[in-house]
This record gives C-alpha cells, structure tokens and sequence, in this order.
C-alpha cells in the first residue's frame, strides 16, 4: 500500500440517465479510470431558502487530483443543475495494482 495523490469525485445527478451520460464522458475522455453508478438515491437539501429534496443518482469517480479542474469543467457543461455537486475526497492509501490501473486508464 502507498500514499496517493488520486481522488474520488462524488457528484449527484437528477437521473440515472444523466449519471450515465456524465460518467460516459468522463471515461471516454481519459478524465476518469472508472464511475460507479448509484441510483434511486433520496436527497434532502436547503435551495433557495427552502428544504427540497429530490430522487438523485450518485456517481463515485476514480480520478487523479490533477484531473480535478477539469473534471468540474466538463460536468457543468452538460449538467442539468445549476449548482451541481462536485466534489473531491482524497484516496489516501491503494493497492499498487489498482493504483497502476488508475494511473494508466486516466491521461
């Protein structure tokens, strides 16, 4: 096992189509090595000034860190939120397999 500088990127989705599309994307162009999908998620919420919620799908995204800026870039291009979640957590220890993986399968 290694310290890491690679993340995971949680961001929320309106749809399981949506969620597709992004993690589509994403793989496609290198910024991500993997997605995974969770759908059928409940979200409760503050939105301008009032509790909403909302039936969301979760995208867990296996990125680098150095990946990040442009990860949120491409997600608000094509996300139907105005303020949609992005945001990073770090991977602070890997298996060397995986962690290689990770490395080869983004740009």
């Amino acid at each position: 096992m290694r310290k890491t500088d690679r993340i995971i990127v949680l961001i929320t989705a309106g749809s399981e189509e949506e969620a597709h599309k992004i993690a589509r994307l994403l793989v496609k162009q290198k910024k991500a090595a993997c997605v995974n999908i969770l759908p059928g998620m409940d979200s409760l919420f503050r939105w301008k000034g009032k509790i909403d919620s909302a039936r969301e799908a979760l995208l867990l995204v296996k990125t680098r860190a150095s990946l990040f800026p442009e990860i949120i870039s491409l997600v608000k291009e094509i996300h139907s939120y105005e303020v949609p979640e992005i945001i990073a957590l770090p991977i602070i220890a890997g298996s060397e397999d995986y962690l290689r993986w990770l490395d080869a399968a983004c740009q």
